[in-house]
């Protein structure tokens, strides 16, 4: 069923965002509607401010008060997400629920995993390149697309070095 699941908008009270989010993950948990209603996001945005000579990052609404849900239409959810307290009502034309695209969604700053592909593989000769180690060749180890990251065994001036670098400041060596 969660194929059928879009992203759509609703419209809280200014300040409420975090709060409406919470009741609707509640009433989920509770009526057991995880295969209605997937996620409920607050779109943030990290900022660093600085005020008198301090640094601090804090965590910004993008868009003061509304909140994205990815659900599946139904009676049901439609009825759950109108009457939560501090909803005001769908975002779409008469507050009819209008699904959101995939690049609307990913323009207000909701996290779609992104798939990472690389053209090598452990065990692989690669170059080292955009480091002060450019030109330098080495046998990859290990591969982290979570961190983003790649552990090769560089041969430096006749002794085998451990290096993690991005994924981006390795290419393959063609045989």
């Amino acid at each position: 069923m969660s194929e059928a699941a879009k992203w759509y908008v609703i419209h809280t009270y200014s300040g409420y965002e975090n709060k409406v989010a919470q009741n609707i993950e509640r009433v989920v948990e509770n009526r057991k509607l995880h295969d209605l209603i997937l996620e409920v996001k607050v779109p943030t945005e990290k900022v660093t401010e600085i005020t008198d000579g301090k640094t601090k990052e804090i965590e910004r609404k993008t868009y003061p008060g509304y909140v994205l849900l990815k659900m599946v239409y139904t009676d049901d959810s439609w009825y759950v997400v109108r009457n939560t307290r501090g909803v005001t009502g769908f975002v779409g034309p008469a507050s009819e629920p209008t699904p959101l695209s995939e690049a609307e969604v990913m323009a207000l700053g909701v996290d779609i995993p992104a798939t990472v592909h690389v053209n090598f593989s452990e065990g692989d000769q690669v170059q080292v390149c955009g480091t002060a180690m450019d030109g330098f060749v080495g046998i990859v180890q290990k591969i982290n697309l979570e961190d983003g990251t790649i552990d090769v065994l560089v041969s430096m001036f006749g002794r085998d070095t451990q290096a993690t670098l991005a994924l981006n400041q390795v290419k393959k060596l063609e045989d």
